[in-house]
């Protein structure tokens, strides 16, 4: 029950974000960024076609960014999930304008091929997702800005909360769910 109330929090988060501050959000490059967005986090992201990507190019939509690795059994299969039925339970025009973005934890076993497996295997949009990975120092610095705990195991799992975390078109944090 707690999950379907976070779900429909941030279904209407999402849409409240598209409709009401798609004209107000709309912005340049050449606009500076606020001082809050994770927009200013100088994070260098490998997406799952090999592109080198920032996650200041996603600047302009809502965002829905959370943290995974591909080889995860349990919690990231969920997150995955989640972000899949909150884009199902938009309207059409708010489900347009979402963007998700995945970054992974394992930057040494999560190569952008690995990515685009995960990507088929889950049946994700990648015209609408991205899945990501980083340097150890980037992971690091983008699970501390969005609240997530985790920690590497011997085995090469991680251990991790499960915290997906909506962005305003500018970067801003709009909402910070567990799922």
């Amino acid at each position: 029950m707690k999950f379907l109330a976070c779900l429909h929090a941030a279904v209407v988060a999402i849409t409240i974000l598209v409709s009401s501050h798609a004209a107000a959000n709309a912005s340049t490059d050449l606009d500076p960024l606020p001082g809050d967005s994770i927009y200013r986090l100088d994070l260098a992201l490998v997406d799952q076609d090999g592109h080198g990507l920032t996650l200041a190019e996603r600047r302009g939509s809502p965002v829905l960014v959370a943290m995974f690795y591909t080889s995860c059994p349990y919690m990231c299969p969920l997150i995955v999930e989640a972000i899949k039925r909150t884009e199902h339970a938009l309207d059409d025009a708010s489900r347009t304008r979402l963007r998700a973005v995945l970054v992974s934890f394992d930057s040494v076993r999560d190569t952008p091929v690995a990515l685009k497996a995960t990507a088929a295997e889950r049946h994700i949009d990648l015209s609408h997702w991205t899945l990501a990975r980083t340097d150890p120092a980037g992971v690091r610095r983008l699970a501390a800005v969005l609240d997530v705990q985790y920690r590497a195991l011997p085995d090469g799992g991680f251990n991790h909360s499960g915290v997906v975390t909506l962005l305003d078109a500018q970067g801003r944090i709009a909402a910070h769910r567990q799922t």
